[in-house]
């Protein structure tokens, strides 16, 4: 292991052992606080130009499998954990995880002080900082962390999007079980990808959705010419406000009144596309144990997190519907429009990883699609 460094833009410096990949890593430093999931944490594009620090020591001791990957060739642009991962035993690992992050060249520090970083990133919300796996390259990470201006008015989408468009016949491992949700009706369901998950997908697929995924900027009037039951959003990473492209072809499927399920990103795109506004929060929510109120119900679910953007509930207006809101800070969680069969959920109900407990939001886009928006 090399002497390495955490380079943050307030001037700290923290040492570190480098495991990973040796190029200088920079972009936004957040912290995660799932107790299990690295690999899929670690494999979703949601978490492109940001640096992942998770609050458990125990990274790695399960290895790798080639199922629980979330993206072949997105995810995060570096990892800092605290204890150096020296066994890991699972029946399903294929691979350690410190063979997995050379094959994928992802930076990554271990011997961490992650519980100084994780108070630090507390007190003064989400950093920009930069991976530096050799020390003598201190003064090259430095030049290069001037250079990042952090991921407000970045546009993300179009760089971890498919550049073609296919289709996705893959129902969930069978490890899951979801036999008691699985359809015989099938949907024809054009799925956007600004950074999309597998597991989404799958489920998708079981509830009966023959999908086709397409180009985060493929246009409207091509989609519509497939005359699509609904039309599904995904996950991603970046500013939503930047993705203009998709703003203005979500307007215009909640004008056609297609049927439109948004998560995370395309949560908060289909509300800029409806006229609302979204901010950057200081912190961001990033873990798999936040509460998550029904407004209506008021049924409480934990759920799975993974945003730094959120959709500003005061610039709401006669046309959304608030469905759920965050226990932990109050911040809007889902949204229904009012004159369109199109809704959508911040959190990640396809629970990779976390809790299932939101998992009913996918049954809700099958009533929508079968005209039953109830």
């Amino acid at each position: 292991m090399k002497s390495a460094a955490i380079l943050i833009d307030d001037g700290t410096v923290i040492p570190a052992r480098s495991i990973g990949s040796n190029k200088i890593s920079v972009g936004e430093i957040v912290f995660n606080t799932s107790m299990t999931g690295y690999q899929e944490i670690i494999t979703d594009p949601s978490y492109d130009r940001q640096i992942i620090t998770f609050t458990n020591p125990h990274i790695g001791n399960t290895g790798i499998n080639f199922d629980d990957y979330e993206s072949n060739e997105n995810g995060c642009s570096g990892i800092i954990m605290r204890n150096h991962p020296t066994h890991d035993s699972s029946w399903r690992k294929q691979h350690s995880l410190l063979d997995f992050l050379l094959d994928k060249s992802i930076p990554a520090l271990c011997s961490v002080d992650t519980r100084f970083l994780t108070s630090l990133l507390r007190k003064k919300g989400s950093l920009n900082g930069c991976l530096v796996p050799d020390i003598k390259k201190l003064d090259d990470a430095k030049l290069e962390l001037s250079k990042f201006s952090g991921l407000s008015g970045l546009d993300l989408a179009k760089k971890v999007t498919t550049e073609k468009i296919y289709t996705w016949n893959e129902g969930t491992h069978t490890l899951v079980s979801n036999l008691s949700r699985k359809s015989t009706e099938r949907f024809s369901v054009y799925a956007y990808d600004f950074g999309i998950k597998k597991n989404i997908l799958r489920i998708l697929y079981d509830l009966g959705c023959d999908i086709t995924v397409v180009p985060a900027d493929y246009p409207f009037h091509e989609l519509k010419a497939k005359k699509p039951d609904g039309v599904f959003l995904s996950n991603g990473p970046g500013d939503p406000s930047a993705c203009n492209y998709a703003i203005d072809n979500i307007s215009k499927l909640i004008s056609h009144k297609i049927p439109v399920f948004g998560i995370c990103l395309g949560f908060q795109l289909m509300c800029l596309a409806s006229e609302a506004k979204t901010y950057k929060m200081k912190f961001g929510h990033h873990g798999a144990n936040h509460p998550v109120i029904d407004v209506e119900t008021k049924k409480v679910s934990i759920t799975s997190q993974n945003h730094g953007f959120a959709v500003d509930s005061s610039s709401l207006n006669k046309n959304h519907k608030i469905t759920h809101k965050s226990l932990f800070d109050d911040s809007l969680q889902g949204v229904e429009l009012i004159d369109s069969p199109a809704y959508g959920f911040q959190g990640h109900p396809e629970a990779s990883p976390g809790p299932q407990d939101i998992y009913y939001l996918f049954e809700k886009f099958i009533r929508f699609m079968s005209g039953n928006n109830a």
